[in-house]
């Protein structure tokens, strides 16, 4: 099974500048606790914006650059070869960025999604999800409070048949 895993805001935002543009503790912890022991995919410039290997993870990173290497991390060259490397996993987890999400979301089976309830600045955006094709199984909502600033839902979608 492959995830796609994001945080985005009430315009389908994802960030500015390579960086996050909110800080939701709730997610962050969310996230490490699901991807925490698989496969987790990224394109350049994602794994460059975090700077490091997250920790008992096994990270791939995909680059056109065919000289490009990572200490610590496998480097392969597109989405495809990426995820044939992570099909040992039985769950790994493509988390971005904006280019992978668009490529990604035609042939993974589930959406992790957090939804930040709030319009943000943005230069990089996640597709839309489409209704046609996948089907919302789970939705957590939750309020503001003082560590998470704004309201948030973590949604899980399948892949219709």
């Amino acid at each position: 099974m492959i995830t796609l895993i994001a945080a985005i805001g009430d315009n389908n935002e994802l960030g500015k500048d390579n960086d996050l543009i909110w800080h939701l503790p709730a997610d962050l912890k969310r996230f490490k606790q699901i991807t925490t022991g698989h496969h987790i995919i990224m394109g350049r410039k994602t794994y460059e914006s975090i700077g490091k290997p997250l920790p008992n993870r096994t990270t791939i990173v995909i680059s056109r650059n065919k000289d490009y290497k990572v200490d610590g991390c496998i480097t392969t060259h597109s989405l495809e070869s990426a995820i044939e490397i992570a099909k040992q996993d039985d769950n790994a987890f493509v988390i971005g960025g904006a280019k992978i999400y668009e490529k990604a979301i035609d042939i993974v089976d589930e959406l992790d999604i957090c939804e930040v309830h709030n319009s943000f600045d943005a230069d990089v955006f996640f597709p839309n999800i489409n209704p046609n094709i996948w089907e919302e199984t789970k939705r957590e909502e939750f309020k503001s409070d003082e560590k998470n600033i704004y309201d948030y839902s973590f949604v899980k979608y399948r892949r219709r048949n």
